[in-house]
């Protein structure tokens, strides 16, 4: 009963705090992305980098500066990382290898952060604070940008303008996400989250026995990590580790910090559209699978007939620190998969076939509930156009949505976006049992052996990052095959949603009739949540009823 009550404070809490931050920061999201007046910071950076700060891009040119900054991103961390043992606070390090230093520079970049590697005994200082930390901010605000960049289209009219990618990126940076991850790096810090640079250190164990580890400027990192829901740990336990995650509070708090910006940026898409309803109807939509997903994933782990230890262990305890408990692993193991995050607190692996399942049902379902910072809301807008046309179909009238019109071509958009992930997922992970080498990295065999092939490929082809951790993917083939698959599952869909923008900003706005679908009501909301139910369900079944469903009825 006291587990019970404590899991639901920290829920109504987590609530509480979201609510309370829905409109001050989506509209300070709103005024950062608006605002025609230039700090004398951003004024520097913008002449520095020789920027036109007050000359807007078409979405063709948007594209072009989103990939350029990306593959410079990806070319310097992986320079950085294969020449760290030549860098200062490299702690004795070796170069990362070849292979699983284009897996991290691309996992870093795309804001996935999946890692094969153990961070405490693989990457020094400075290529921690450096080169993965100063990527958890850009790729991050690379997110928000296209989102931003997407709103415009459906805000502007007889232009193909959809703002200034190098304007927006330093606005997110320095405005929004330095100032909060400070502040919220004091705050982890507070609650005994490591902040130094400290090499190695002895520490004795509860047996008795020694262990070393490093120190290092983890708060500063876990800040960002949640905050711009990059995931990636300093440790290779990630949120789970004390150095990380040391208490009850300090977990909340992180939880916070994944959900808060996406679930704000509906506020900033109904600011900027001028009709706040409608943001209000796109934040509904995110809660209501949210709420539901907590629901399902909490309910296995607490009441799971698989083990009778569980039970006398008041849950599923396999794979789940004491300090933490069912509750908030499972309440943190869904925000992490419903956002773009990955960091986790509990090992995945080890949770039920139905927990585990949603699990991997949540990041199918393209983390938009509410999804990473920027790509949960271009991800879920995508959806509505597509919701809005299905509606049209039912009663015979064309599209619209936010006065647009829903054509040909926006339809094709839509379609080539909600198809790229499904085929990087489905296509990665048959190729990979196709193959007895990638088989034999399977830690277990059947169903779930399977299950862990599946997450891994819907982690890092929906920019998740998180793992079942039962599959030995530090191999040349895993981290080629999902660096790719990162790559591809980040910028082809940013690359239909920058050409959707553009193609509505060229549209005149349509005045709304007695026909319109209005879709800033509970109607929109139902139907909205209906159709990505049944899209991802109907993509995804099969998979799904050969690896944790089919588990699950063993």
């Amino acid at each position: 009963m006291d587990d019970t009550l404590a899991g639901w404070l920290q829920i109504l809490a987590l609530i509480g705090a979201l609510a309370l931050s829905f409109r001050p920061l989506g509209d300070g999201l709103a005024r950062c992305l608006t605002t025609t007046r230039h700090l004398r910071i951003e004024r520097a950076v913008f002449r520095a980098g020789g920027v036109s700060a007050d000359t807007d891009q078409s979405w063709a040119a948007y594209v072009r500066a989103v990939l350029a900054f990306s593959l410079v991103s990806v070319l310097f961390l992986y320079a950085f990382q294969r020449l760290q043992n030549h860098l200062l606070l490299s702690l004795g390090m070796k170069p990362v290898p070849p292979d699983q230093a284009f897996n991290t520079a691309a996992s870093f970049v795309t804001n996935t952060n999946w890692q094969s590697y153990a961070g405490e005994s693989t990457m020094g200082h400075l290529v921690q604070m450096a080169g993965l930390a100063v990527q958890n901010f850009v790729s991050a605000a690379v997110g928000i940008s296209v989102v931003a960049a997407l709103v415009r289209g459906f805000t502007r009219k007889h232009t193909d303008r959809v703002g200034n990618f190098w304007v927006d990126l330093t606005r997110i940076v320095l405005r929004v996400l330095l100032p909060l991850s400070f502040l919220f790096a004091l705050a982890l810090v507070a609650t005994g989250v490591v902040q130094n640079f400290h090499g190695l250190q002895t520490l004795t164990t509860i047996a008795g026995d020694h262990q070393s580890l490093p120190g290092g400027p983890v708060a500063s990192q876990e800040a960002i990590k949640e905050l711009g829901t990059n995931g990636g740990g300093f440790y290779n336990a990630n949120s789970a580790h004390p150095f990380e995650n040391p208490t009850p509070f300090s977990d909340l708090l992180e939880i916070y910090l994944m959900l808060v910006i996406p679930f704000a940026l509906p506020r900033t898409f109904g600011t900027m559209t001028g009709d706040r309803r409608q943001g209000y109807a796109i934040v509904a939509v995110m809660a209501l699978i949210w709420a539901g997903s907590v629901a399902v994933v909490t309910a296995n782990e607490l009441h799971s007939v698989s083990s009778s230890a569980g039970h006398a262990a008041g849950g599923m305890m396999e794979g789940k620190e004491q300090r933490f408990g069912v509750w908030a692993s499972a309440l943190f193991a869904v925000s992490t998969t419903l956002t773009s995050c990955g960091a986790v607190n509990a090992f995945h692996d080890s949770f039920t076939p139905g927990g585990g399942g949603m699990l991997i049902f949540d990041m199918m379902l393209g983390e938009i509930a509410p999804g990473g910072v920027g790509s949960g809301l271009y991800g879920i807008l995508v959806l509505a156009v597509v919701a809005v046309f299905v509606a049209g179909l039912m009663v015979g009238r064309t599209p619209e949505y936010l006065g647009k019109k829903l054509g040909s071509r926006e339809i094709k958009f839509a379609s080539l976006y909600i198809l790229t992930t499904p085929a990087l997922v489905l296509v990665g992970a048959a190729v990979a049992m196709a193959f007895p080498g990638e088989r034999a990295a399977m830690t277990n065999s059947g169903p779930h052996g399977f299950s862990e092939v599946l997450y891994a490929f819907t982690s890092a082809a929906n920019n998740n990052g998180s793992a079942f951790a039962g599959l030995q993917v530090n191999t040349v083939w895993y981290n080629t095959a999902l660096g790719l698959t990162m790559l591809l599952g980040r910028f082809l869909p940013m690359v239909f949603v920058l050409a959707l923008a553009g193609s509505l900003a060229r549209q005149r706005p349509v005045p709304v009739t007695a026909g319109t679908l209005p879709t800033h009501r509970p109607q929109f909301v139902g139907l909205l949540t209906g159709v990505i139910l049944i899209v991802v369900g109907l993509t995804y079944f099969p998979a799904l009823a050969l690896g944790p469903l089919a588990e699950g009825l063993h």
